[in-house]
């Protein structure tokens, strides 16, 4: 069983939603500062596009992580229905071939029967 510090893939995605969020905050945030009257704050704007360059890297991680994982599911990987029904498939061929043989051998026979009918005869 997952622990709790283990986060299903939907809640890695919730996340991500929640970064993409806090991104566009900041971007806003940016944006507001420029717009400043008084001009904008250098270290509020530096701190605003280190926080926004993290979670896009953070965000970018993520989402390769999940489209990796997404990528690599295969829920029908230990289903056995190819492989039993080219199985069946195989015998019902045997079963064919076998009734061939069987066919061929009587009427193998059936020549052998009627070549020492015929020799008897003679």
């Amino acid at each position: 069983m997952d622990s709790p510090s283990q986060n299903t893939s939907l809640q890695r995605l919730q996340n991500v939603e929640k970064r993409i969020v806090r991104v566009l905050e900041l971007a806003g945030g940016v944006m507001d500062e420029m717009a400043n009257p008084s001009g904008p704050r250098k270290e509020l704007i530096n701190n605003h596009c280190s926080e926004f360059m993290q979670l896009i890297k953070d965000i970018q991680v993520t989402l390769r992580e999940e489209i990796k994982s997404a990528c690599e599911y295969r829920p029908f990987e230990k289903c056995d229905y190819v492989p039993r029904i080219s199985n069946e498939i195989c015998c019902k061929k045997l079963e064919y071939v076998i009734s061939q043989l069987d066919d061929m051998k009587r009427t193998i026979e059936g020549y052998h029967a009627a070549a020492s009918d015929h020799m008897v005869l003679d």
